[in-house]
């Protein structure tokens, strides 16, 4: 039997529907000369049957059954590693896809020089919309050939196993293995991989497609999306820490400060914005276990992050967690905090406390916001709905909280309107907004989704309404943060459902779902896609030159 010249290992447990299309997709590969090992990790469902019959249809495809579940993606890896017959050696998870030339462009990135790996571009599609984007695009825009880590350390948060082909002398010759019995295995292995290499590749052709499903039922979740367990912020924190202890006994410490602001930047990033709808025991408890090794990271880390990023830390280092979820809500959006204070200095700080600290001055220091002085255009206001109502019909009323911590805005009345877009034409809707208190001030708007604009076929997506002020020409517009906790609610509105909800994930807005359902559904979308397809659109040029 010919050597294959790629081992491709498909891992997969109890996902029988999706494992015919990842490994189909090897199959389709550009380069034909590559073993496809079928990894299952003891599936319970009719992975173990499917896998047989995708065997049985191409000779190239083996399977292995490991004895009994692992609960990670390490072991079906590892035990595919001590089969696999190539030289060189790829990892695809079953509920994924390898782009047809992932092989041979990476393949050939190894063949142009002697490299331990190659890697490249990581194409993410939104399994809900088909929305597709590529995973951390700035790493990956030109072919390039590093030797060693430090060249490049923003590498460090291109952490995927999935996205690279290994040449297997490289990972025996350093014994390197996923580590089992815990999860974010691709942290330590690709950390590893990084420092151990000689040289390795770039390639900015697409190598990977990545289905994210953002909204999947919490049982069913990628493990990054069960930030909800506090058993996963345990295994992020672990995983962590073993980096931490590789770096410094492989001789490569001086990459702490850039691994522990990637740390910061995503891996705390992405348990941040869930912050305001976690209950005080969870953040309690989500505080015991990450602020002790908060207190192990790099100054120079901390200060490398936005404002409003650092602020959220300090917060939470400091135990005071309902003012972590008023800081938490809006982050990534220039939205304000409610209150700032002033010492003795004039500078101003997060809150209603002057910090007493070195370190709290240093990072609740709002100075470089500059809420007070910046151009009213991008000055920063945060607008909360404090209270939803909905009717009658299609009428949802908004009580809204304006506030204005640089008190920008004169004494008085507020020129306001609620912007919000669902078809071709913005729907505008103006309100007033009267002064509380220095710097607040509250007002109602009634919103009836019925006047939106909307396409002759529909409109199937979801919006996000904003608030603008106007002011002496100019205006300002920032997100409307809805209560965490109102109750979803849906009703029909022209041929549409329309759902009003908490926006699921960061930052925290007001969220309006449109679906088409009906005649509009049926009939009116289905025919405007079918003439928006490019055989149709250029034969309607024809048409209409001909006429002219």
């Amino acid at each position: 039997m010919t050597r294959p010249d790629v081992t491709v290992t498909v891992i997969v447990h109890d996902d029988a529907a999706r494992l015919p299309r990842a490994v189909d997709s090897v199959r389709a590969q550009t380069h034909a000369n590559i073993e496809i090992v079928i990894s299952d990790d003891h599936s319970t469902d009719d992975t173990p049957a499917v896998a047989r019959r995708l065997a049985a249809q191409d000779h190239r495809v083996r399977v292995i059954r490991l004895p009994e579940n692992s609960g990670g993606c390490s072991a079906p890896r590892n035990r595919a590693i001590e089969i696999a017959r190539a030289p060189y050696l790829m990892f695809l998870d079953s509920d994924d896809e390898l782009p047809p030339r992932a092989v041979e462009v990476l393949l050939a990135a190894h063949r142009e020089r002697e490299v331990d790996f190659a890697m490249g571009a990581v194409r993410r599609v939104r399994a809900d919309n088909g929305r597709r984007s590529t995973w951390m695009p700035h790493l990956v825009t030109e072919h390039r050939t590093l030797e060693g880590i430090e060249e490049d350390p923003r590498l460090l948060f291109e952490h995927l196993a999935t996205s690279k082909m290994y040449a297997r002398a490289f990972l025996d010759r350093h014994r390197l293995r996923f580590p089992e019995g815990i999860h974010y295995e691709d942290q330590l292995f690709s950390a590893q991989a990084y420092c151990l290499a000689k040289a390795f590749t770039i390639v900015p052709d697409p190598v990977y497609v990545w289905y994210i499903e953002p909204f999947a039922a919490a049982d069913s979740a990628s493990i990054s999306n069960q930030r909800h367990r506090l058993s996963n912020v345990r295994d992020r924190v672990r995983v962590q820490r073993l980096i931490d202890e590789f770096l410094l006994s492989s001789g490569h410490a001086g990459l702490r400060e850039d691994k522990d602001y990637k740390f910061l930047k995503h891996d705390f990033r992405m348990y941040a914005g869930d912050l305001p709808y976690r209950d005080e025991e969870w953040l309690a408890s989500f505080a015991g276990i990450v602020n002790p090794y908060l207190d192990t990271l790099s100054p120079g880390a901390y200060g490398r992050l936005p404002r409003a990023e650092r602020v959220v830390l300090e917060l939470l280092r400091q135990g005071r967690t309902d003012d972590v979820r008023v800081a938490a809500r809006g982050l990534g959006h220039g939205v304000a905090p409610r209150r700032v204070t002033t010492d003795g200095t004039g500078v101003p700080y997060w809150g209603d406390i002057p910090p007493a600290a070195e370190r709290a001055r240093r990072e609740l220091d709002l100075s470089e916001l500059e809420l007070d002085t910046r151009p009213f255009p991008t000055a920063q206001f945060r607008h909360e709905i404090t209270e939803l109502t909905h009717g009658p019909g299609t009428v949802l009323t908004l009580a809204v909280r304006t506030y204005d911590p640089g008190l920008r805005l004169p004494v008085g009345p507020q020129r306001a309107s609620l912007l919000l877009t669902p078809g071709r034409r913005r729907m505008t809707v103006p309100f007033r907004l009267d002064p509380v208190r220095p710097g607040v001030f509250a007002g109602t708007v009634r919103l009836d989704l019925a006047a939106a604009s909307l396409p002759v076929q529909g409109f199937d997506g979801v919006r996000h309404p904003v608030l603008r002020l106007d002011q002496q020409g100019l205006s300002n517009s920032a997100p409307l943060l809805a209560p965490p906790d109102f109750p979803r609610h849906t009703l029909r509105v022209h041929h549409h459902e329309v759902t009003t909800e908490p926006e699921p994930r960061v930052p925290g807005r007001l969220q309006l779902r449109w679906r088409p359902v009906g005649l509009t559904a049926r009939v009116l979308r289905p025919v405007a896609r079918r003439a928006a397809r490019p055989r149709v659109r250029n034969a309607a040029r024809l048409v209409a030159s001909a006429l002219r």
